[in-house]
Formats: structure tokens, C-alpha cells, sequence
């Protein structure tokens, strides 16, 4: 039976849905099968938005009908009946997975106290202890310690078990409030308010106030709104009230208000607005319309019936949620859970064993966290790249590394309002800064010289943004670079070996992808940077990838490829590889290596047992050596495609500081663990 626990609470509005994002978070880290269960859902055509949010997590592989139980309504008709099939298809959930995460029901149509009854009585039938959410806001200690004691006795008179106790949107002081939670006997943990989670979208305001889109990019309709502004006041004074985030209402006739608001958002003094409300029914002027259109503005404008009071009092009334398509919310939310909640002493006190196996969510899990515990400093120098920026927000949230972003400053500002993502703990460098462009350039001038660079033409040179980024490294102002979404490889290298230039016992920069397939991580290389490799080239590359894979958990056991498995086949490509796996045997004696041997013969036990009986390698091979590009690059991507694994890469190895090249069709996932992958080099070999 896999191991469940209940999150409920007492009341609406706790911010239960971080908690359980939390949990199941936590969860994907240690076991390989995860679920959700939402014992009662809405029967309505509204989908649960919970349960939406949950079943969207990757590590999640049930779908929402497999996922939910029954309706409210099934609960009023026949609450006994609906009983039955809530713990039916909790086992039947159940059976498929390790560890469960039920999420108790909202407070929709029934009084607060009968509904925590109702859930106490559930967790008790389905055998699951209850995560208690309280919600902190607004309430004293004795106020927030009288709620953990109320929920607690209703909890015990339905047969309950307490697990644990989480008071979330904590105003105060939160060790305070945990020691307040101390006498259950159980762990308490306190979580912060943070505005942000509760913060309205564009679009939740636009439904409330019944409007339409009438300008701007719908795709902005996602912003958080932060507060409203109620402009019915001259230009002037509305320009004084404008704050980061907010929605300015007004009525249509005034468009010089309009216009006002929309020349502040693309001005170096005033603070990023996430919108605009035309309230009363007025149009805009045909006239401003067409000046509108031509500006190219972008931000939103939503028009609405309602006249002013109505309309304020609609979209004062918007509490936002926390749903799957709100990214910043999302990495909000796990980066508070993982900062506050101590992970092994929830999971040790469900008694969640660890599994043997490694996803590839479990590699992610493990390249982050890793990240995290020793922060360091990665330069991004695309800045102009929208992935960049909405990875850079997803890194700053989870604290993953700290960040220098490349580019003009204010257009990245501007264009990070716009897209509703939040990199302001970045820094942001102009690679045309004199300082530093004078300082690149005598540092990039001393080292190539002997080249024929001039002074004059270094400065030209370092105001290249990989260029740049990679001085940055070289010189200890920043412990890596990532770049490579909108740049070729060999403009991502190039500067790296001309100025970081490779350790001193390798003789040739490589790379190697983290191929994670369902069940364990293998390292292929090399696949991305050199075509053919000498036999003395190819020991380099096995010996970094090795290297490299204990550097990130993997044991290695280095196969040394080729269509030859022991003396099965004879030419000179295989005579390379014997070469190469004769020097890697010399060079690291207690290195676990196999060579030349075919692909079947090293991934496959049964195979292995046929050709290579003998072999500590065959059959278990964590490392894959492959003879040349053409065969490696062709191999990573047809177990990519085919296999359905992810494949993370390339990174590249053998430089004396970590500099990493993207795929130009990396998704923002694929930066954020190259980002995390970086750092993790940088760590190994300590500060600058």
C-alpha cells in the first residue's frame, strides 16, 4: 500500500494548495511514483483548479478523472455512498503508485466546521495522518495556537491521525508562531504571506469585472496585478500613484490618461504597470486607438461597463490563485516550502522509503537542491532572449545561483515587466560598460597578443556578449557562464578556449549529455564538440566524462564504444579505440573501463553475459565513449526520441572554469538545469 497524507484545513483561504505543492514537491524527490487525490471535487463544468495545479506536476502520471473522487453533490444525495467510492478509488490510486498526496475539500457550500469533520472522518477511512494548514493572516499567537487546538480536537473525536502542522501566511515572527505550535506533539512549520500568491492575474480581473481585451498582447493577460489605481484624478497625480504591478482604472473618455500611463511604462522613471481598465462603456477615440496601434504597446487594456465604483470593487473583490499556468507562482511557492519545511523530517516521519531508481524529475530534484546549498554566480549574456528571462526568474526564485544578465539594462527591464517575470534581484550589466569593457580589454589584449590583438581591436572584441560573459569568468567576477539559446556553439566556445583555456592534464575541450531515462542517468560523450578524435583525444574524453559523472552521483563505469566488442571485428577505427582504452587504463588504473565494446554488449546484462562474461563493465556501463561525433550525436538524439528520455546538455568539461553551451531550442526547463549544472562545476573547483 503506498504511503498517503491528508493536507486539510479548517477554513478557506490557508493557502493549502502551496502546502500540497510543497509536499508532492518533496515527495518526487524520494520515490519514484507519485499521485494526488482530491477525495471531493466540484461537479460543475469548472475545473478543480487544485487538482489541475497538482496533477500537472511532472511527477505526477495519473490523469485529473483518475485523480478525483466525487462531487459535492455525490457527498449531499448519499454521503455514505459517497463515502465508499472515495476509499474506492483511493486504492485504486493508491495501487499504482508509491506515495499519495490528498488534498482535502475548499470551503464552498457548507459550514466550516462540519466540512474539517468530514475531512477528519475521510483521512481516518482512507488511513491517511493529516498535514493541519492554518491560516496565520491577520491572527495573534493565541489567536493562530486556539485554531491549532480546536482543529485538533475535532481531528481526534473522527478517529484522525496528526502528522503534522503547517501555519501558512504568517504576518509575524515565525519562529514564534512555531513554538506557539509546539504542544502536539507533532512538527510545525510557518510559512510567510507572500502577496504574490494571493495577487490577481489580468485576466481573473478581466473576468471579474466582465470586460474584454481591447489592446495588447492576450499573452500578458497573465500578469499578477500587485494593487489597483484608481485614476480619476488629473494626469499628473496619476503618474505620482503608479507602483510596480499595478492596474490602473479609468474611464474611457480620458485618454490622455491612457496615453499617460502608457508612456510611463516605457520610461527609465516610473515602475512597470501590469494593465489598464476602461471602466463606464466609453471607446477610445478612433484617433488614440490608431496612436496606440502604432506605439506597438503591449500592455493590456481591458474595457468594462461598470462605472468606476462598481468596477473598483470587482477587481478589489479578486483573490488569485495559485494554478498550473502561473509560473512565478509556482516557483514562489516551492521556493518558500523548501526554505521553511526541513524535508527529512517529513518524509522520514511518513516513512517514506528511498527508491534505488533515479527519474529523470529525481535528477533535476538532485541538480537543484545541490545548486542551492552552495550558491554561485553564473552569467547569462543573452539577456535579449525571452527564455532567458523567464528561466533567470525561475532561478532567482529557487535560489538556484546568482545571476548577471548581459544586455542594455532598461530594454531587459521593460521586456521582463512585459513577459511578468521578476529578475529584479539580477544584475544587469551593459557589455558596453567603459569600466569594464577597458578592463576586459586589457586583460583579453595580455593574453592574445601573441595573436596580433591590439588594444584597440581587444575593445571591439570584449563588447561581444559571449566574449564579455566569458572575461567575466576568466577574471572571478562571476563563477560560469550559460549561453548558447540564441548563439552557435563555436561563438559559446570560442572564447572560452581562447581565453579560459582547458586544465592542465587535457588536451582537448569535450562535452557530455546526461541522458535520464526512466529509471537511471548514463553519460554520453562526446556529442557535441569534436568530429574525430585522436585515440590520445578520445582517453581525455573518457577520463573528464568519468570525472564528470562522479562529480554528479553517476558511479562510472566507462564502456569505450565501437562495432567491435573485444576481438568480434578489426580496423583502424577500432584499433583507435583500443589505443585510447589502453591510455585511460594507464592514466587511472582503479577507473572501471571497457573497450572496444559494442552498445548492446554494455547496456545489456543478458548480452554482456555472451561477449563479455568476465567484464565488471559489460552489462552495467554508466559511461558511453563514443568514437566519434557523427556516431555520438546520431545515438544521444535516437534514444532521446525513441526512449522518451531527457536529455540534458551539453555540457561542456575539460575548461579550467565552467562554461556551458545551450541548444538554440532549449525550453526554459533546459536553462534553469544548465544553470544548476554550471554551479555545480563551479563548486568543484571553489571560489574564484
Amino acid at each position: 500500500m503506498a504511503t498517503s497524507v491528508y493536507v486539510a484545513a479548517v477554513e478557506g483561504f490557508t493557502g493549502k494548495s502551496t502546502v500540497a505543492l510543497g509536499v508532492l514537491e518533496q515527495l518526487s524527490r524520494r520515490v519514484e511514483r507519485v499521485a494526488v487525490y482530491r477525495p471531493v471535487v466540484r461537479g460543475d463544468a469548472a475545473t478543480d483548479y487544485v487538482l489541475d495545479l497538482l496533477v500537472s506536476h511532472d511527477a505526477v502520471q495519473l490523469s485529473y478523472d483518475e485523480c478525483a473522487g466525487v462531487t459535492y453533490t455525490d457527498v449531499h444525495r448519499d454521503p455514505e455512498g459517497a463515502l465508499d467510492r472515495i476509499v474506492d478509488r483511493f486504492h485504486q490510486v493508491a495501487a499504482k503508485v508509491d506515495a499519495v498526496v490528498v488534498v482535502g475539500s475548499d470551503y464552498t457550500d457548507v459550514g466550516a466546521p462540519t466540512e474539517f469533520s468530514f475531512n477528519a472522518r475521510l483521512a481516518a477511512n482512507l488511513g491517511s495522518p493529516v498535514l493541519l494548514v492554518l491560516n496565520a493572516h491577520d491572527r495573534t499567537l493565541d489567536g493562530i495556537s486556539t485554531a491549532a487546538d480546536l482543529a485538533v480536537s475535532e481531528l481526534n473525536a473522527n478517529h484522525g491521525t496528526l502528522f503534522a502542522i503547517v501555519a501558512n501566511r504568517v504576518d509575524g515572527d515565525l519562529e514564534a508562531v512555531v513554538k506557539a505550535l509546539d504542544g502536539h506533539g507533532v512538527p510545525a512549520f510557518a510559512l510567510p504571506e507572500e502577496p504574490l500568491l494571493s495577487a490577481p492575474s489580468v485576466a481573473d480581473l478581466m473576468a471579474a469585472c466582465g470586460g474584454t481585451l481591447v489592446s495588447g498582447e492576450e499573452s500578458l493577460l497573465s500578469q499578477e496585478s500587485t494593487g489597483i489605481v484608481v485614476a480619476a484624478m488629473t494626469l499628473p497625480h496619476v503618474l505620482d500613484r503608479l507602483f510596480e504591478g499595478a492596474v490602473v482604472v479609468t474611464p474611457g473618455d480620458r485618454p490622455e490618461v491612457v496615453l499617460g500611463v502608457l508612456t510611463a511604462q516605457v520610461s527609465a522613471n516610473f515602475p512597470q504597470m501590469a494593465g489598464i481598465v476602461l471602466n463606464g462603456g466609453f471607446d477610445l477615440p478612433e484617433q488614440v486607438t490608431r496612436l496606440i496601434d502604432g506605439l506597438g504597446a503591449t500592455m493590456p487594456i481591458v474595457a468594462t461597463d461598470l462605472d468606476t465604483s462598481d468596477a473598483t470593487q470587482a477587481l478589489t473583490s479578486v483573490r488569485g490563485r495559485l494554478h498550473k499556468d502561473s509560473p512565478r507562482k509556482v516557483a514562489t511557492a516551492l521556493a518558500l516550502f523548501d526554505e521553511r519545511v526541513d524535508r527529512d523530517v517529513l518524509l522520514d516521519r511518513l516513512e517514506v522509503a528511498r527508491t534505488r531508481a533515479v527519474t529523470p524529475l529525481m535528477f533535476e530534484h538532485q541538480l537543484i537542491d545541490r545548486a542551492v546549498g552552495d550558491r554561485r554566480h553564473i552569467v547569462l549574456p543573452e539577456g535579449d532572449d525571452d527564455r532567458i528571462l523567464r528561466a533567470a526568474d525561475t532561478v532567482l526564485r529557487r535560489r538556484i545561483a546568482d545571476l548577471t544578465i548581459l544586455g542594455e539594462p532598461r530594454e531587459i527591464q521593460q521586456r521582463a515587466a512585459l513577459l511578468g517575470v521578476d529578475i529584479s534581484a539580477a544584475t544587469l550589466l551593459s557589455p558596453t560598460d567603459p569600466e569594464l569593457r577597458g578592463r576586459f580589454a586589457a586583460a583579453y589584449h595580455e593574453r592574445r597578443k601573441h595573436k596580433g590583438i591590439d588594444l584597440e581591436r581587444a575593445r571591439d572584441i570584449v563588447i561581444d556578449v559571449s566574449y564579455f560573459g566569458t572575461m567575466m569568468v576568466e577574471l572571478g567576477l562571476a563563477d560560469g557562464m550559460v549561453s548558447g539559446a540564441a548563439h552557435t556553439t563555436a561563438h559559446t566556445i570560442r572564447p572560452a578556449l581562447e581565453v579560459v583555456r582547458t586544465e592542465p592534464d587535457v588536451s582537448v575541450v569535450s562535452s557530455v549529455f546526461f541522458m535520464c531515462l526512466r529509471d537511471q542517468v548514463l553519460v554520453y560523450g562526446d556529442c557535441a564538440v569534436n568530429p574525430d578524435p585522436t585515440a590520445a583525444q578520445l582517453a581525455d574524453i573518457a577520463l573528464a566524462s568519468a570525472r564528470t559523472a562522479a562529480a554528479f552521483g553517476v558511479e562510472p563505469r566507462v564502456a569505450m564504444l565501437s562495432y567491435s566488442t573485444g576481438a568480434s571485428g578489426a580496423g583502424s577505427d577500432v584499433d583507435k579505440v583500443i589505443e585510447a582504452t589502453a591510455m585511460v587504463r594507464e592514466r587511472a588504473p582503479s577507473l572501471l573501463v571497457e573497450g572496444p565494446i559494442q552498445y548492446d554488449a554494455a547496456i545489456d546484462a543478458a548480452v554482456a553475459r555472451t561477449k563479455l562474461p568476465d567484464s565488471q563493465v559489460a552489462g552495467r556501463a554508466t559511461v558511453f565513449i563514443f568514437p566519434d561525433l557523427n556516431t555520438g550525436n546520431n545515438t544521444y538524439k535516437a534514444v532521446q526520441r525513441s526512449a522518451g528520455a531527457l536529455a540534458v546538455g551539453p555540457i561542456l568539461q575539460g575548461l579550467r572554469k565552467p562554461v556551458n553551451d545551450l541548444s538554440r531550442g532549449a525550453l526554459v526547463r533546459d536553462i534553469v538545469n544548465t544553470v544548476a549544472i554550471t554551479a555545480i562545476q563551479a563548486q568543484a573547483l571553489g571560489r574564484p
